[in-house]
């Protein structure tokens, strides 16, 4: 369940689905390019990079996050699970040393620090989850929780 309702930035959420919340940002969609004439080119390449997309899957045994950090290193990258169970996705791509005789003619690719962060359900075992970086692709997996079937019992009827 979301704790800002949707029609704060039009986001799109369900009661149902325990990832429709990334923590509110009031910010989402204010450097926008368009919508911000004053903002110097600078700020508006850094925030590009601080929208990292990330998908998010449940299978019958995990829930599995993938986000695409090309050109990071592991070491740039942070997972964490917070308490109440809040699972926190950062890092920061820091930009190219300038030396002074370069010249650059076009500049890009983005700089800058992203954070998201994903509210874990219950089924969750927040003390066994994994991270794994491959070819700049952050693959984080929780495991779930075996679902308890309910234990059925007869009852004699008796008469």
């Amino acid at each position: 369940m979301s704790l800002i309702p949707s029609f704060f930035g039009g986001r799109r959420t369900n009661v149902f689905d325990p990832f429709s919340l990334d923590i509110w940002d009031p910010f989402d969609g204010f450097f926008n390019t368009s919508a911000v004439a004053n903002v110097p080119a600078s700020a508006q390449e850094t925030s590009a990079f601080a929208n990292a997309r990330i998908d998010g899957k449940e299978t019958p045994e995990a829930h599995v996050f993938k986000a695409d950090l090309p050109g990071l290193k592991k070491e740039e990258v942070k997972v964490e699970v917070e308490e109440g169970k809040i699972l926190q996705i950062s890092g920061e791509r820091s930009k190219e040393h300038e030396e002074k005789n370069d010249k650059w003619h076009r500049i890009e690719r983005s700089s800058g620090k992203f954070l998201r962060k994903f509210r874990l359900p219950e089924n969750a075992k927040i003390d066994q989850v994994k991270a794994s970086m491959e070819n700049g692709v952050l693959t984080v997996t929780v495991p779930k929780e075996e679902e308890k079937k309910p234990e059925v019992k007869a009852i004699e009827i008796s008469g």
